[in-house]
């Protein structure tokens, strides 16, 4: 399960952008109707949300010199 602060990448499916893109986890809901809904910003703060398997980890880490 994610959680808030997670980085995740969004699905193309809410984006309706060619490849997933980077986001953050800004809140999880326990919906009671359709189950764990997910809502993250993106950098240049766009919100999407939906369920939570149009969201995937981030697994990617960054090397900072």
């Amino acid at each position: 399960m994610k959680t808030v602060g997670d980085k995740v990448l969004i699905s193309p499916d809410l984006t309706h952008l060619p490849d997933w893109i980077e986001g953050t986890v800004i809140e999880v809901e326990n919906n009671p109707f359709v189950g764990v809904v997910i809502s993250a910003e993106t950098e240049d703060g766009n919100v999407f949300f939906g369920k939570e398997d149009l969201f995937k980890p981030q697994n990617r880490k960054v090397c900072l010199p």
